[in-house]
């Protein structure tokens, strides 16, 4: 643990480093529990961080795009930033305007990137892990109920980065967790994503309106540029005039992940990237029924960014393991609400090898 700064209101946040035997580490802070660093060994052996965010804690603190942290209380959009429950509305915070549209974006204002999670490293049968805690109270950002948040990183032996969450609350509320990686397998800073071929294991999607809110229901992917159920270079088919691509600016949609029939909560296969220049894979396993595949539109040449790079337009992909985007209003998606005496738990794994 070494420290990694002050917040502007005086809260120290740490920085801690996970390691394997293989080489492969990752650099995690306390403030929004988020991934900073993570290196990855190319065909040839060589390391290189594949994820992309600051070197400073103040870049975080003031405009980051939510690189690499936890997302809560209730990860993606939530339309016009209110809901229902039992009877009674929340208001959240407005923070995200897609196509001029307000709508509440993940957790709003000062949500769970923004915290300072209280941490405790530990190993494990040969494991380095970190496990995070943080209380959010109840009202913050508008959510009813005092939610208690676990999440744990876990660096195995097989070069995966395993992340579990657990939620607890005293009233019921709406909890969606997911992390918000921006991904360049090549390495942060060397240019665009768009030659990484990329296979989702996913028939169908939530499509969007122009705020980028789902419009309740699934559709299929086959016979669209947005299928990637065989493997297809990200970039191929992101221009192609299509409403849902114009619409998102590129890809930015939450695909239904498929699991085995009877097994709605097991861990499974929801993606597969190749690099093929440095032969870098990258595996994503999870237990959640979505995972958003957005693929950088906003990043803008104006971060500044870890080695002095330029993050650029499409310069690094997420892969948001999640339940479905304004979850809240849609009866038809699978609920986010957890209540009292239940126990949220998620795992998502992504795991590197090489081709």
């Amino acid at each position: 643990m070494i420290p990694f700064g002050t917040t502007p209101d005086g809260r120290a946040a740490h920085l801690f480093t996970l390691r394997n035997a293989q080489g492969v580490s990752a650099d995690i802070t306390d403030y929004g529990a988020t991934v900073v660093r993570l290196f990855a060994p190319d065909r040839q052996g060589r390391l290189a961080d594949v994820t992309l965010g600051f070197d400073r804690l103040d870049d975080y603190v003031a405009r980051s795009p939510y690189f690499g942290c936890v997302i809560g209380r209730v990860g993606n959009r939530i339309a016009h930033g209110r809901f229902s429950l039992h009877g009674k509305s929340y208001t959240l915070a407005l923070n995200n305007t897609p196509g001029g549209i307000p709508c509440h974006l993940h957790g709003g204002l000062r949500a769970f990137d923004k915290a300072v999670w209280r941490a405790e490293p530990f190993t494990r049968a040969g494991e380095a892990g970190l496990r995070l805690h943080h209380r959010s109270p109840d009202g913050e950002e508008g959510y009813p109920g005092n939610v208690e948040v676990v999440v744990t990183y876990t660096l195995t032996t097989d070069n995966a980065l395993r992340i579990d969450y657990e939620a607890i609350t005293d009233q019921p509320t709406p909890i969606n967790l997911t992390n918000h990686a921006y991904f360049n397998l090549a390495g942060e800073g060397a240019g665009d994503v768009l030659g990484h071929m990329l296979t989702i294991h996913a028939r169908d999607y939530t499509p969007v309106n122009a705020g980028l809110i789902p419009l309740g229901h699934v559709a299929p992917l086959a016979g669209t540029p947005l299928d990637f159920s065989t493997p297809h270079p990200i970039g191929e088919r992101i221009n192609v005039p299509h409403e849902q691509l114009q619409l998102a600016g590129g890809y930015d949609h939450n695909y239904v992940i498929t699991h085995a029939p009877g097994q709605p909560n097991a861990l499974a296969p929801a993606a597969t990237v190749v690099d093929p220049a440095s032969g870098r894979i990258m595996k994503v396993l999870t237990t959640e029924p979505g995972m958003q595949f957005y693929t950088g539109n906003f990043l803008d040449g104006s971060f500044p960014a870890k080695l002095g790079h330029v993050y650029q337009h499409r310069h690094g992909f997420c892969l948001e393991t999640q339940h479905f985007p304004d979850s809240p209003n849609q009866p038809a998606f699978p609920s986010v609400i957890v209540a009292p005496g239940e126990t949220l738990r998620s795992t998502t794994v992504y795991r590197f090898d090489v081709c």
